[in-house]
């Protein structure tokens, strides 16, 4: 069955668009209530999510400041996609040479 007869969850988009958001607030973050204005959402929302995108590692708290970047979950992703995208370049480059090498 298709995803997109299931519906949406709008809880689920503001998650995705506060990482989005906080990607480019890595060094000094982003307080709650700036989050809540980009994302357009109320700031006890903003604190529920922050919460739970905490409990996942997608977020962390700078506690010298109270703002909040992203959390080692992201990069971890980040850094896992790069490393599947590295493998299959290197694997289309062994077909590619295996195809194209004279005799």
């Amino acid at each position: 069955m298709s995803p997109e007869k299931y519906g949406t969850s709008d809880q689920l988009r503001r998650a995705c668009r506060a990482i989005v958001v906080l990607a480019g607030h890595t060094v000094n973050g982003l307080a709650p209530g700036e989050l809540a204005k980009a994302v357009e959402a109320s700031p006890s929302n903003i604190t529920r999510l922050l919460a739970n995108l905490k409990q996942e590692g997608f977020v962390e708290k700078i506690e010298e400041t109270g703002r909040w970047r992203l959390g080692p979950k992201v990069v971890q992703i980040a850094l896992a996609f790069s490393q599947d995208l590295s493998r299959a370049r290197a694997r289309l480059d062994e077909v590619s040479n295996r195809y194209t090498r004279l005799p």
